[in-house]
């Protein structure tokens, strides 16, 4: 008799290990027209710190005037208790920042580029150039005080004012990180949601490939509705690192309609069920996207927070039936 072997499956991933940072008190609270109290975004990334992400980007030293909403970001780097193994992160724009940054205990400074020059000069006011000769002083202030540096490329996979974006372009970029500045982390940014999964695929080889050692990260917005599919793809491709964000908070200014970031509880949910081994808590991640709404003032996005886990059975309604049983 003739056999068949089980074809292959994307799905059979069981007990693989994947590390997720959570970025929604920055990349969340940074868009957001309502300030959020010191205190509860101390409380919130408190309880976050509980339960088991690799990382928290806690807030951004920016200018307060460009982005109030993160004007208190010492405070509350200063603020946070530390959970041990977990990296604390804040976005630094230059020298001034990294300096306040390493003054406020942030363990890794976050900077941001993009690969489309029309986005760099929009969205930083500067060209790719001028931002990556930026870089060199705030690599040297971050290793002088024993901290680690990682290098956002926005629009990685597609720019709204360009189009596509090379995937040669992308690779020239990680080599001057990689080459000339001597950083070993990077972050693939689809920051206005453009990604699709077979170009994720194929990027995330295509570096993975050429830099085996670097600590890559991919971070995904879910404008288009694609994003856990790009992370999927990313996974698929050999990717151990992603951003999220708590409720699907987030967005950027320069994409129309953008929907914020993957969102976390989402994410979590979907990866438990197919048998990913991320070390989330998610009934308390959960827990913490249901504080949301009463901090910014309207809903999330993220779905899980609001129907529940698969198995988070129901009362059944009281229909015709129901009614029926109560009569003598």
């Amino acid at each position: 008799m003739q056999t068949f072997a089980e074809p292959a499956s994307p799905w059979h991933v069981a007990g693989r290990r994947l590390w997720l940072n959570e970025v929604g008190p920055r990349d969340g609270f940074q868009v957001e027209p309502v300030f959020v109290p010191t205190a509860d975004k101390i409380a919130l990334i408190d309880a976050l710190s509980a339960l088991g992400f690799a990382k928290i980007e806690a807030t951004a030293f920016v200018s307060p005037k460009a982005v109030p909403a993160l004007a208190d970001a010492a405070e509350v780097m200063r603020g946070i208790r530390r959970a041990p193994g977990v990296v604390y992160a804040a976005l630094v724009p230059n020298a001034r920042g990294a300096e306040a940054a390493i003054a406020a205990g942030a363990d890794e400074l976050n900077l941001v580029m993009s690969a489309s020059e029309t986005h760099n000069l929009a969205n930083l006011r500067m060209t790719r150039e001028q931002s990556f000769a930026q870089f060199g002083a705030v690599v040297a202030l971050a290793r002088a005080a024993g901290r680690a540096v990682n290098v956002s490329l926005s629009c990685s996979f597609g720019c709204p004012m360009e189009g596509e974006v090379a995937a040669a372009e992308v690779l020239g970029w990680v080599e001057r990180f990689t080459g000339e500045l001597g950083v070993t982390r990077v972050a693939l940014c689809d920051t206005t949601g453009m990604a699709f999964p077979p170009q994720v695929e194929a990027l995330v080889g295509a570096v993975l490939t050429r830099w085996p050692g670097l600590e890559l990260t991919l971070h995904f917005h879910d404008t288009r509705g694609l994003g856990l599919a790009n992370l999927l793809a990313a996974a698929g491709a050999g990717a151990t690192r992603f951003d999220m964000a708590l409720g699907g908070l987030g967005g950027c200014p320069y994409a129309p309609g953008a929907t914020g970031n993957v969102c976390s509880e989402d994410v979590v949910h979907a990866l438990a069920l197919m048998g990913y081994d991320t070390g989330i808590d998610l009934e308390g991640l959960i827990a913490a996207s249901r504080r949301l709404p009463a901090l910014i003032g309207r809903e999330t996005p993220g779905q899980v927070a609001k129907a529940g886990r698969r198995l988070d059975l129901h009362a059944p309604p009281a229909g015709p039936e129901a009614v029926r049983a109560r009569r003598p």
